[in-house]
């Protein structure tokens, strides 16, 4: 590994691939047991919403990591295009492997058990794939956007990341308000294309992190931001529940923008992290776990729904099982020579 690494960013990857595991877990047991959905008590009901606020870290984490290390560079030509060839090329064919590699795992498991519906079994084989066009759209901007920033100053890139993210976060909530009091059909859209919409603010905060434009504010101020981030995304999600709307909480919402970025900020200011081997092979290796992570999460998910336990209880278990055969099966791929560390996408 490399001797330049920095702790920090490790701990972040490192957070951010335990909490998408954590998701897909809990996500997985609510899925299956939802006919079992008017049974769940309050604390289990809570505890769903407390784990989709903190699955809902581990993207944006990812996100703030690429803008922290990627924006800051200078692009021409020539890097430019070693950029999209080492990065592009590569995450494409990447994609197109393991699509191919969890259709034919879907076809297997569909044809194996007449129980399991492929409509259903694709949903939670491909759940997580969705990340890779919208990260490959990413990498091919980013050359553009860096070069852009270099132009501006502060005050001017602060104006842009706050109205973009007005537009982006704020104008949605606010729509999403209306429609549970019953003003339906308010909708205003904005075309953020250029901006990377969601997405490409994420990255921007991590830029702004790397220039240290947060650096004037307390660590408290951060940690109560957090704080109050995650208890309104619990309360809000509760609230819809009670009303009867059917409320997903995915990352345009403004609160789980405002409660990443405090977090990611936070870990930015750790001069040390403890533990940090262990945490650095949790980094090394998140990639590879987050490509193959959904080729246990199926087989494993029927077993552990099947325990005689709380669904908060099954959904840590299924966790844990992740977290370990996800490691152990990328651990022993990528020791395939020739073959493991390209098609685990690892550098």
């Amino acid at each position: 590994m490399s001797k330049t690494r920095i702790q920090w960013i490790d701990l972040v990857r490192a957070i951010a691939i335990l909490t998408v595991l954590y998701i897909h877990a809990t996500d997985g047991i609510y899925i299956i047991s939802s006919d079992s959905i008017m049974n769940y008590g309050v604390y289990s009901r809570l505890f769903q919403f407390m784990s989709l606020f903190i699955g809902r870290i581990g993207v944006p984490f990812f996100l703030m990591i690429t803008g922290y290390l990627l924006l800051d560079r200078s692009y021409d030509d020539e890097y430019v295009r070693k950029f999209w060839t080492n990065n592009c090329k590569d995450l494409i064919i990447i994609t197109i492997i393991w699509t191919v590699i969890y259709a034919v795992c879907l076809q297997f498991v569909t044809i194996r058990s007449a129980a399991v519906n492929p409509v259903e079994g694709g949903n939670l084989f491909f759940s997580h794939m969705w990340y890779m066009p919208m990260i490959i759209g990413m990498y091919l901007s980013i050359p553009f956007v860096a070069a852009a920033l270099k132009h501006f100053d502060e005050i001017t890139i602060n104006h842009a990341a706050i109205l973009f993210s007005l537009l982006a976060f704020v104008v949605p909530f606010i729509t999403v308000l209306l429609d549970i009091h019953g003003i339906k059909n308010v909708s205003i859209q904005f075309s953020l294309g250029f901006s990377g919409g969601v997405y490409g603010i994420y990255i921007i905060l991590g830029y702004l992190v790397k220039k240290d434009y947060f650096k004037k504010y307390s660590s408290n101020k951060f940690r109560l931001l957090a704080i109050i981030s995650f208890l309104i995304c619990v309360l809000f999600q509760y609230y819809a529940f009670i009303r009867g709307y059917n409320f997903f909480l995915w990352y345009e919402f403004p609160f789980v923008l405002t409660g990443s970025f405090a977090l990611f900020e936070l870990c930015s200011r750790r001069k040390t992290v403890r533990l940090y081997p262990g945490v650095q092979v949790l980094s090394k290796y998140s990639f590879a776990v987050f490509l193959i992570h959904n080729l246990f999460r199926i087989p494993l998910l029927p077993l552990v729904v099947g325990l005689p336990y709380t669904e908060p209880v099954k959904a840590i278990i299924l966790w844990v099982l992740l977290i370990f055969f996800s490691y152990a099966a990328a651990i022993i791929v990528y020791r395939i020579p020739r073959f493991g560390k390209y098609i685990l996408y690892m550098r």
